[in-house]
């Protein structure tokens, strides 16, 4: 039952764990990063035995050299209904860009031309264990732990500029991870848990992971079909009701904006838009 995380400057980052009393401990002792195969040991960290860490460092992404992010589009059954779209027969899966990647209280810059940059807070599963062909019932025991994504989405890029998605989903900044990677013993079943979202205090969305279209265990599994997912990946399951472009009119962030996003169990993110 616990709560990993990498501190200090960006590009520098430092593992750590908290202990029992909410503390802040150094864990570079022990593994050189949060990433790859020490993903599959943490229940066997002993957060008492290191070095505790002082002051109030900065967060960052709480995993280390992420191979790929995989997303999960349209997984919520109220947001495929604010989008106007149809129930998908299969996970809607395309891929976000790993240089977007920053910690979860960094600014989200908008990329230069922006109008219609979005939010979308989701339930992120970080795989722990190489995993090819898995079946649903055994696919959870592959998750190293769970965190909290802003899936942010420039939606003219996305939309209107021909071809995949991909590219109003890759600009840089639009992956804040964490505050925390949490155990999955800690965060219990993944399938109840409240996730919501602000801009400028003002309540945009509120949902629970039991209104996912397809559950983890389902998401994990049906991947594993068609690639292989390796340790540090990171799924980003979906996003519930509640987002800009589903707005009468459509809402979206400018620069001076702040986002705060929450999961229950999973710690809260904060990000001023910055202009580029």
């Amino acid at each position: 039952m616990m709560r990993f995380v990498r501190f200090g400057e960006a590009g520098s980052e430092k593992p750590g764990v908290f202990d029992a009393n909410g503390d802040l401990r150094d864990l570079s002792g022990v593994m050189s990063d949060l990433s790859g195969t020490a993903l599959a040991d943490l229940e066997n960290i002993r957060p008492d035995t290191l070095p505790k860490v002082t002051g109030d460092p900065r967060f960052g992404p709480p995993v280390g050299n992420v191979g790929k992010i995989i997303c999960i589009g349209l997984n919520y059954h109220e947001h495929a209904r604010e989008m106007g779209m149809n129930i998908p027969a299969e996970p809607v899966v395309f891929l976000k860009a790993t240089s977007a990647i920053t910690g979860p209280n960094d600014p989200i810059i908008l990329p230069r031309g922006s109008v219609k940059t979005d939010w979308e807070v989701e339930l992120g599963v970080v795989i722990g264990k190489t995993t090819k062909y898995i079946t649903q019932k055994a696919a959870l025991t592959r998750v190293a732990g769970y965190l909290a994504v802003n899936e942010v989405s420039e939606r003219a890029f996305q939309l209107e500029r021909g071809g995949t998605w991909d590219k109003g989903k890759s600009c840089d900044t639009f992956a804040p991870l964490g505050p925390w990677l949490v155990t999955p013993d800690e965060v219990g079943d993944v399938q109840n848990l409240g996730l919501g979202l602000s801009v400028n205090g003002a309540q945009m969305q509120s949902g629970n992971t039991s209104d996912m279209i397809f559950s983890v265990d389902v998401i994990v599994s049906y991947l594993s079909q068609i690639m292989t997912l390796h340790p540090g990946d990171i799924i980003a399951t979906g996003t519930p009701a509640g987002v800009g472009v589903g707005m009468t009119p459509p809402k979206f962030l400018r620069a001076g904006d702040q986002v705060e996003l929450s999961i229950e169990k999973l710690g809260m993110q904060r990000q001023i838009i910055k202009a580029e």
